[in-house]
């Protein structure tokens, strides 16, 4: 039996991966869905669910990684050709279906807030990790494989190890809280270990924005001041990178990632909404 769409997004939420949840909201007869009905899409194309088979699918999937790309929900009307959108943000896709049914599906992006790996048991640490908790943030106590930010505050106790450790992670931030004396020992330590410069330039320090002389508690609010900044403003993912392709019979526009139905033909791959057009493709080959 397979998993139930709400018991995956649960799952996948509690992982900590991203997916997209598709919610059938209105249907106009004839159509092979219901109100109510669901499906979940992965960064990679996959759909587990139902929001109305062959003729929907790609379009959902199409829209799920767009959503994905620009954490914005959207409502996204599926019927047949001509079809305009009613007033407000709809966005309107034509079905190459027989059916001249029409779907509307909520298409909402579930981002897994990011993962902040704090190091020490300094009083700036402890604070740290509570005021990212408090906004949202996934905390981990230490080292962790996968996370998205680590900041370095065990204040001299193994401040080297921890950060050595860290670069050769694809942590986008890594922050250091130390004074500018120790943060100068603490590199020429790493340089020593062969650690080149362009490796070193990726540590913050001081972590957090320069709010003057500070309190560890006050360091700690201006570090997750910096990291909210950063997290804004860092540049997509290779996972929000939308790649899509232009059915060459119907004229859709597909995505690539998760595609059913393709076909190579002198070295060009060709990607299509469903098994009709690439039947017909197929067909026409003389």
């Amino acid at each position: 039996m397979s998993e139930p769409v709400l018991v995956r997004a649960g799952r996948l939420a509690a992982e900590g991966e991203p997916y997209v949840l598709a919610t059938v909201v209105n249907v106009e007869r004839p159509a092979s869905t219901r109100r109510g009905d669901r499906a979940l899409v992965t960064p990679d194309g996959e759909l587990f669910g139902w929001v109305g088979g062959a003729c929907s699918e790609p379009i959902v999937i199409r829209e799920a990684l767009r959503v994905l790309a620009d954490g914005e929900p959207r409502l996204v009307r599926i019927g047949p050709p001509g079809a305009e959108a009613e007033e407000g943000d709809v966005v309107v896709a034509e079905s190459s279906c027989a059916s001249e049914g029409t779907v509307e599906v909520l298409v909402e992006p579930h981002l897994p807030r990011p993962l902040l790996a704090v190091v020490g048991e300094s009083p700036a640490a402890r604070t740290l990790r509570e005021l990212a908790g408090t906004i949202g943030w996934r905390v981990a106590d230490g080292l962790v494989d996968g996370a998205d930010a680590v900041v370095v505050a065990s204040m001299g106790h193994g401040d080297e190890d921890a950060l050595a450790a860290v670069l050769g992670t694809e942590a986008g931030y890594v922050g250091l809280v130390a004074s500018a004396r120790r943060a100068r020992a603490v590199l020429a330590e790493l340089r020593a270990r062969g650690l080149d410069e362009e490796v070193l330039a990726r540590i913050r320090s001081p972590a957090g924005l320069d709010l003057g002389p500070s309190s560890q508690e006050e360091i700690a609010v201006a570090i997750l001041a910096e990291l909210v900044a950063w997290r804004h403003t860092r540049g997509l993912s290779p996972a929000e990178s939308v790649e899509e392709a232009v059915d060459p019979v119907c004229g859709m526009t597909v995505s690539i990632a998760g595609a059913r139905e393709t076909v190579v033909r002198d070295g060009t791959a060709y990607y299509f909404c469903g098994p009709g057009c690439r039947r017909r493709f197929e067909g026409a080959r003389v």
